[in-house]
């Protein structure tokens, strides 16, 4: 069964975040120049929450908030959902589609971050070894050329 790890492989560790404190303008910008759909949310080293495209929509745009003028701790989801990198991908991917959120850090046995998956990342993963295991059964069925 492929885990969280598996994935991590594949995308890397690297995790983009904020603080608290940073205007959503900030936070947007940053999530637009490094093509992100959510920032992890740090406060001394801590995970304070998440703020994601889901809460600038509803928490935002959605009340007519001044991004310039608002700080991403107002608007961040608080009720952050983590993993670790060896539970199973399968599960996650459920958990993900039940809690209805996209993106989830991945933290070790001690809380510290070690990567952010995303559905995008689930379902790339499980399209490459599609890709591969169809290639296999061809290969079996017609023959290697």
């Amino acid at each position: 069964m492929p885990t969280v790890q598996d994935v991590l492989a594949v995308k890397g560790a690297m995790v983009h975040s904020i603080a608290p404190t940073a205007t959503v303008l900030e936070a947007t910008q940053k999530m637009n120049t490094h093509k992100l759909g959510a920032l992890l949310v740090m406060n001394d080293g801590q995970v304070a929450g998440i703020f994601t495209e889901r809460d600038v929509l509803r928490r935002v745009v959605a009340e007519q908030r001044d991004p310039s003028n608002s700080t991403v701790g107002e608007v961040m989801t608080k009720e952050v959902i983590c993993c670790q990198p060896e539970d199973d991908l399968d599960e996650i991917s459920t958990v993900m589609q039940q809690k209805r959120v996209r993106h989830v850090p991945v933290c070790d046995g001690k809380g510290r971050i070690m990567g952010m998956i995303s559905i995008g990342d689930v379902n790339a993963y499980h399209a490459t070894k599609q890709e591969a295991h169809i290639n296999f059964l061809s290969e079996y069925i017609y023959g290697r050329v």
